[in-house]
């Protein structure tokens, strides 16, 4: 265009790319998706894990189901914080995921101490080892899903809950690792160690949710410049 037309120039916009709020929407979508996902699984986890534990006396076990319980907790805050922006700071959610591993490190050690001290010998728990095998195999990949929307939106606390569904995982290959050796080999032993295990990485999984460890990274903030100004940081 000539600038002797005294004319301004016209851009043009391309209606099928979306806007910053679109995609947004669309991640936080996304988000709610996988938490209730996730939600419904560790519902019935709890539920098979719980119930075999306590049939064969496992401290592994009942463990891994008061871990899916936290689970849903954890969960439970996500869909909370994502259901408004001001519903729930960023910070006051992660915290409150972070007391979610402490509860879950304090149960299963002193279980699992308690086990090792008065030679509580768990039984066989192949349903146990069924499910270990199947929650070993479906968590990584809804853990993965979860950390990516997470970076996107710049969500803390959904994060956290990322970070505790690979907690899930890694709780199942130990469970596999317990039942497994307690089944073949006899070692009734390698259950409430295998726990002991457990709590501890729990606990250092709360210590970097209090923390605040991923705050306020991701590009995509709520709507405004200042991806703190929710009390994130």
């Amino acid at each position: 265009m000539s600038s002797a037309s005294g004319e301004l120039p016209i851009l043009s916009v391309d209606p099928s790319k979306p806007g910053p709020s679109q995609s947004r929407a669309r991640l936080v979508r996304r988000a709610r998706l996988l938490a209730w996902a996730g939600l419904s699984w560790h519902a019935i986890e709890a539920t098979v894990a719980v119930t075999a534990g306590v049939v064969a006396g496992s401290v592994a076990l009942v463990g891994f189901g008061a871990d899916s319980l936290v689970e849903a907790m954890a969960g439970l805050v996500v869909l909370w914080r994502l259901a408004s922006a001001h519903a729930m700071s960023e910070r006051r959610a992660q915290q409150m995921i972070a007391i979610s591993f402490y509860v879950l490190s304090a149960y299963v050690a002193v279980e699992a101490t308690r086990s090792l001290i008065a030679d509580d010998r768990p039984a066989v728990s192949w349903v146990g080892i069924g499910l270990s095998i199947l929650t070993l195999a479906t968590m990584p990949p809804l853990a993965t899903a979860k950390a990516r929307v997470a970076d996107a939106l710049g969500s803390s606390a959904t994060k956290s809950e990322s970070r505790q569904t690979m907690l899930c995982a890694y709780l199942s290959a130990g469970l596999l690792l317990g039942l497994g050796l307690n089944a073949l080999l006899g070692w009734w032993w390698a259950d409430p160690l295998t726990a002991l295990g457990i709590a501890g990485v729990a606990l250092k999984e709360g210590r970097d949710a209090w923390r605040g460890e991923s705050c306020c990274t991701a590009p995509i903030s709520s709507g405004t410049s200042d991806s703190c100004a929710e009390g994130c940081c």
